[in-house]
């Protein structure tokens, strides 16, 4: 049978593919530089800007996506939270986002890692930032930690070992202040590890939960009535 394809005909298809390539990557960069102006808008801190923008990290430090840290920065703001708690610090990219929210609304936030290395690199991180007399580090197991906590919170985010959710939420829920709220990391991506907290924010009478899809990760949003 005749090759229906010439050498030209195929160097041709092999452009074609290449720019068709090329034309995938261009897009997804610019998508790319739309959010991360987004994410960043109206941020104009020079000592937390730079670290928001790329926080390098030691000891497998695991990071939320920007647009998640922009969505809880912007929650604290809108409903002017003054006392939040997070769980699970890792390098303090996270909390660099809430910090810099309480900064501007006047409160502080109490953050608490169990993992030594990465706690003292959080803190590290927290005094370049400037945030270091906005969040108390604490290094600590938080199921050890939060009962020694006094007051009550109207603002607390969890980004931990999913199967211990659900105790977080046993231990806090009744210390949500009316129209406080708590908020999940993972509850799409690690749903499966974490059910049985889902179930109970989902059918606790006293919170109103959604899911907030800004990221594939999810953040679930549960208001104390």
């Amino acid at each position: 049978m005749r090759n229906t394809f010439s050498p030209v005909t195929k160097n041709s298809v092999k452009h074609k593919i290449f720019a068709g390539l090329g034309l995938i990557i261009i897009l997804f960069t610019l998508s790319t530089c739309q959010s991360d102006k987004r994410n960043f808008k109206g941020i104009t801190d020079t000592q937390v800007l730079p670290l928001l923008k790329h926080l390098p990290y030691r000891y497998g430090g695991m990071n939320i996506p920007a647009k998640d840290g922009r969505f809880l920065y912007d929650l604290i703001l809108e409903h002017h939270y003054k006392r939040g708690l997070e769980i699970g610090t890792s390098n303090g990219y996270s909390t660099l986002w809430l910090g810099l929210a309480f900064k501007q609304t006047g409160g502080k936030v109490i953050t608490i890692e169990i993992n030594v290395n990465r706690g003292r690199e959080a803190e590290k991180n927290f005094k370049k930032a400037g945030l270091d007399n906005v969040i108390d580090s604490r290094i600590n197991d938080a199921l050890a930690e939060i009962p020694q906590l006094k007051g009550d919170f109207d603002f607390v985010f969890i980004d931990a070992w999913e199967p211990d959710y659900i105790k977080y939420f046993n231990m806090l829920k009744d210390r949500i202040v009316p129209g406080g709220v708590i908020t999940a990391h993972n509850v799409i991506g690690y749903s499966d590890s974490m059910q049985d907290f889902l179930i109970a924010i989902k059918s606790d009478k006293n919170f109103d939960t959604s899911v907030n899809h800004a990221s594939r990760e999810g953040i679930s949003v549960s208001y104390r009535k």
